[in-house]
């Protein structure tokens, strides 16, 4: 690499769009490494694959129902509760 595409690429504008696609590269990575480990429909193994299609309701079950998922079940879909509340609710007014 030449000084002048280091000097071009690696000014300090530069470094939030660095850090969106690391943070990018590093949700996709997480995501493979989680599907290919834990999922139970992804079979890597030349053996399992033999197996064809598994009913396997239980594994899967488990598999969809993590922790995030267990933990936002109950909530209101909301990011900001009491900015909301504020601007919608009438009896504030």
């Amino acid at each position: 690499m030449s000084s002048s595409t280091a000097s071009r690429w690696l000014r300090p504008e530069v470094y939030p769009l660095f850090a969106a696609l690391g943070v990018a590269v590093g949700i996709c990575g997480f995501q493979l490494v989680r599907n290919m480990c834990i999922n139970p429909e992804v079979r890597v193994n030349k053996e399992k694959r033999r197996a064809g299609v598994l009913e396997n309701f239980e594994e899967g079950q488990k598999y969809s129902e993590h922790f995030l998922r267990k933990f936002v079940r109950n909530k209101p879909p909301e990011i900001m509760p009491s900015i909301n509340s504020f601007f919608t609710d009438p009896n504030r007014n």
